[in-house]
């Protein structure tokens, strides 16, 4: 991190060599069998064949969550996927109502998905593709994805009511909650049985585990003053 940055107030929560200030949703520590650190990197180890639930998520899987809550920020990280794979960071996310849902050690919050658009099953509808608000929010014309196997540098701004998801330096989604837009989204998503999915609250980062091959690096963070 520049001395620039750490003035305008980012920390690291990524060290580049150890996974401390993370551990496993609903664990005590790291699920050591999903999540290593390669060569500076954060890498969801490949599950495998494991059994799954409708939307390809691991049962029995293993999201990674920052140790420190957060409510009003700026987050900013690099990523790739391997071919096929899929994955996401997760917002503004409490460990102990997404552990009341199955899968119990799986995250519920807003997603800014990671996926090989052109070879997951996923890349066919326009809110599951990289860079969407998950299920909710599609990206719009100014994404620009870089090739699987190339690093992406995305950004997520949550201030209030208000969420942009950011992508190789474009703005591609911007919503707002408790709009009809919105509204309408949440009650045609997955989870418009879950009454407090969009309330806003300090909450956990989440690196989640779909079962794939993906990296995350430079992850960083800062508090904005935003209204709560």
């Amino acid at each position: 991190m520049t001395d620039a940055e750490r003035a305008a107030g980012w920390t690291l929560l990524f060290d580049g060599r150890t996974l401390n200030g993370w551990r496993g949703l609903g664990f005590t520590g790291i699920p050591t069998a999903h999540w290593v650190v390669d060569d500076g990197s954060i890498k969801k180890v490949a599950s495998g064949k494991v059994p799954v639930q409708a939307d390809g998520q691991p049962l029995e899987g293993g999201d990674l969550i920052s140790e420190g809550k957060y409510r009003d920020f700026e987050l900013s990280w690099e990523w790739k996927v391997t071919p096929g794979a899929n994955s996401g960071v997760k917002y503004n996310v409490s460990e102990e109502l997404s552990t009341t849902v199955a899968p119990t050690h799986a995250a519920k919050g807003f997603e800014y998905q990671m996926l090989d658009d052109d070879r997951h099953e996923d890349g066919k509808l326009p809110t599951h593709r990289a860079s969407a608000l998950y299920d909710l929010v599609a990206a719009n014309e100014h994404k620009q994805l870089r090739p699987v196997g190339e690093w992406n540098v995305s950004r997520i701004v949550l201030a209030g009511g208000h969420g942009e998801h950011w992508l190789n330096g474009e703005k591609v989604v911007e919503y707002d909650l408790g709009t009809a837009h919105m509204d309408s989204a949440l009650a045609a998503s997955k989870y418009r049985s879950m009454a407090w999915f969009t309330d806003r609250r300090p909450g956990h980062i989440a690196l989640q585990d779909h079962g794939d091959e993906v990296y995350f690096r430079s992850i960083k963070i800062r508090s904005l003053g935003a209204p709560r």
